[in-house]
């Protein structure tokens, strides 16, 4: 067999291997990314949301990604809350320190308006 004939064969057989790769690649990663973040949270996360700003154009000022306690400092009045949490992850506000007082469950795939006044801490659960 040529060198020449060795090498056609070598590159057909690397063709059909990086095309079908390259294809599943393109075709899935933009189609979860889009659907995997929510007003700017990504999927997996619980966001807060500026004071008084809403969905502040899918632009969280907050994100909290592992479970178990996350003290909160300076925030004050109304802010916009969103679990974007998978399954039966919930997300609790707490007006203690280190997840005490916690009040509520937020379920995944909700959001809140929530006056974080009184609020020093978030709890993440499964």
């Amino acid at each position: 067999m040529s060198v020449i004939k060795r090498a056609g064969i070598a590159a057909a057989a690397v063709a059909a291997l990086v095309v079908p790769a390259g294809t599943v690649v393109a075709t899935a990663g933009p189609a979860a990314a889009k659907a995997a973040t929510t007003q700017g949270c990504p999927y997996g996360a619980v966001c807060i949301y500026p004071q008084n700003a809403g969905w502040n154009g899918g632009h969280p000022s907050h994100f909290y990604y592992s479970y178990g306690a996350h003290n909160l400092s300076n925030m004050v009045g109304v802010h916009r809350i969103y679990n974007n949490q998978s399954g039966g992850a919930t997300m609790r506000t707490c007006t203690g320190y280190n997840g005490t007082g916690c009040q509520g469950y937020l379920p995944a795939n909700n959001y809140i308006d929530k006056d974080m006044t009184p609020i020093n801490s978030i709890t993440l659960q499964p």
